[in-house]
């Protein structure tokens, strides 16, 4: 019998629960869900690969609080391994909008020196959140982003990123269409 299965049994024996952990489910032959534990991490950032040593895509940033994510329509029998990293980093107040038609291209000054790049977030009108919409690089202290329809009279703001360890790497295999 392993140290951790003792570990384990123990604790439940004690009463205690094994903490919530980083999960893909399949939820039809072509679809993905992962979940795991919120934390007080300002968002994640949800990454993929189809072989366990990568390279690794980036899904999507969330925002806080946020604790699944939908990954649908995927290629029939086919391994997709997962992982998550949480992010924090403070907001930058100084942060400035200039228009031209649908597009603004926000300028900041860069006052980290050791972030892993700048996530810029929207609050959309009604919303009672700011979301992540466009991520750069280190360093960078301008971005452009045209507005979908709706986006008009949204509030913005920048973070400064500053990435946290990533999950274990959680595994699903699709399978057959239907």
């Amino acid at each position: 019998m392993s140290v951790r299965w003792v570990l384990l049994t123990a604790l439940l024996a004690a009463g205690c629960s094994a903490a919530p952990a980083f999960t893909a489910s399949l939820t039809s032959p072509t679809d993905v869900v992962l979940s795991w534990p919120d934390d007080d991490a300002d968002g994640h950032r949800v990454e993929y690969a189809n072989d366990p040593a990568g390279p690794w895509t980036t899904l999507r940033f969330l925002p806080a609080h946020v604790t699944s994510y939908h990954h649908p329509d995927l290629i029939p029998q086919t391994p997709f391994y997962y992982r998550v990293q949480p992010f924090t980093g403070p907001v930058t107040t100084e942060l400035n909008a200039t228009a031209s038609g649908d597009t603004v291209t926000f300028t900041w000054t860069d006052r980290m020196p050791d972030e892993a790049g700048f996530l810029l977030e929207i609050r959309r009108p009604g919303a009672p959140s700011f979301d992540p919409v466009e991520v750069t690089g280190p360093d960078v202290t301008t971005c452009a982003l045209s507005l979908l329809p709706g986006e008009q009279g949204s509030a913005f703001r920048i973070r400064a990123l500053h990435y946290g360890p990533l999950s274990p790497v959680v595994h699903q295999t699709t399978g057959k269409e239907r």
